[in-house]
């Protein structure tokens, strides 16, 4: 019976999500609404996301508009993306709140530049506990007598295969993200 890879890709395919994620949470200077999918907003009692209690929607290349279902909560709307700390500046009206995107510095840049990198490098680290993982199986099957060693060896190298090409899906996600910044 061949030897089954699936969970091994499912979980690098996770952390291609999680990176993916954090790629986009990283402000280049245009206004993307996914910058405030982390955002929480305190809402009748409860903390909810911000997409729960509004739309947000482009106004300009470095202008959102959240404007929310219930006008009472845009003074709610409005703290909890100042309190989030992105750098943005907020500016509540009578349709809702504008959230404007300053020019970014071009240390600001090189500071996001760095941040892509260290999440890269997250991911990757993450890759290799799981390949590490997978690798013990491995070997635990063949110490069991589940195969023999040249099986072992070329599920290795098929495995090797599959780390080589999550670590370039990577890198280019990366590299598609710092000419962004650097834009």
């Amino acid at each position: 019976m061949p030897y089954d890879f699936k969970s091994f890709k499912n979980k690098t395919n996770d952390v291609s999500a999680w990176l993916q994620k954090e790629c986009a949470q990283i402000r280049t200077g245009r206004a993307t609404p996914n910058l405030l999918d982390g955002i929480s907003v305190e809402s009748f009692g409860s903390k909810v996301p911000l997409s729960q209690v509004g739309s947000i929607g482009t106004e300009d290349p470095k202008t959102l508009r959240v404007t929310p279902w219930d006008m009472t909560q845009a003074k709610h709307i409005e703290k909890a993306i100042t309190v989030a700390n992105l750098g943005l500046s907020v500016v509540l009206d009578d349709k809702g709140v504008r959230v404007i995107f300053p020019e970014l510095s071009s240390e600001r840049r090189t500071s996001l530049v760095k941040l892509a990198r260290e999440k890269l490098e997250e991911a990757k680290k993450t890759v290799r506990m799981e390949r590490d993982k997978e690798w013990s199986l491995i070997q635990k099957k063949e110490k069991e007598g589940g195969m023999g060693e040249d099986e072992k060896f070329r599920l290795k190298k098929e495995m090797e295969k599959i780390v080589d090409e999550v670590h370039k899906k990577f890198e280019d996600m990366i590299v598609k993200k710092e000419k962004e910044i650097l834009s």
